[in-house]
């Protein structure tokens, strides 16, 4: 296996299947599915989830919400996320925890990278949820960081899309898709891949950014043991 511990992103829009709003059962099983496949292979798996299919904060500043306040109920979103992945995991007979950076016993147990790492080696998916706990720091950022502390060997951002173009493949049929690009290529193309705080977290700190197409049943795997899915982005 190329990659032993990984940090997955993966969207809270996903979790939806084909719903439009909330969790999809069938979604969450798909994804525990994957996730249980490779960690019964042997690598230790770290997880940050969105909170856009329950609420998403700068959506709700556009409504008049305090900006602060519209970002913590996102928060809150990514832990009910997360406790529905973790139930998933549990289905599938996969160990996991739920660690929350908001004090929140008995709902997941309090983050630290010292936690997480232990209960990693122990064979448990370690959800991390509640972003990084702060306002105006989107669920990307709190992956880049999460993956950092963790010393993952990658950032493996599952999305619908299965990788990145040079413009929106969904908009451009002429778009063409990278199989690799350098993080200055990324800035110097624009190219919207996350918001720049958590990009730059990783690029800074050597932490190398693989997006793919998650709702491909296998593909995670597929991913992980070097074949050639997805973009990679690297220093």
């Amino acid at each position: 296996m190329k990659y032993k511990r990984i940090l997955l992103k993966l969207s809270g829009e996903s979790l939806q299947g084909e719903q439009k709003y909330g969790i999809s059962t069938e979604q969450l099983r798909v994804y525990a599915e994957q996730i249980g496949e490779v960690v019964a292979s042997g690598v230790e798996v770290g997880i940050v989830i969105g909170g856009g299919n329950i609420f998403r904060g700068l959506q709700g500043a556009k409504r008049g919400f305090d900006r602060v306040k519209g970002d913590q109920m996102g928060m809150l979103a990514t832990i009910i996320n997360s406790l529905g992945l973790q139930a998933a995991l549990n289905d599938e007979g996969v160990k996991c925890k739920v660690l929350t950076s908001i004090r929140m016993e008995p709902i997941g147990e309090y983050y630290s990278k010292d936690k997480a790492l232990e209960y990693m080696r122990e064979g448990y998916v370690v959800i991390i949820g509640g972003g990084t706990s702060n306002p105006y720091f989107s669920t990307d950022s709190a992956s880049a960081l999460r993956g950092i502390e963790i010393e993952a060997d990658g950032f493996f951002k599952g999305t619908r899309v299965d990788g990145i173009y040079t413009a929106d493949p969904e908009k451009d049929p002429a778009a063409v898709k990278f199989d690799e690009i350098t993080f200055d290529e990324v800035y110097a193309r624009n190219l919207k891949i996350m918001d720049m705080t958590a990009f730059t977290l990783c690029k800074e700190n050597g932490l190398n950014i693989i997006v793919f197409d998650m709702d491909t049943p296998g593909n995670l795997m597929k991913v992980l043991s070097g074949e050639n899915i997805g973009t990679l982005v690297h220093n």
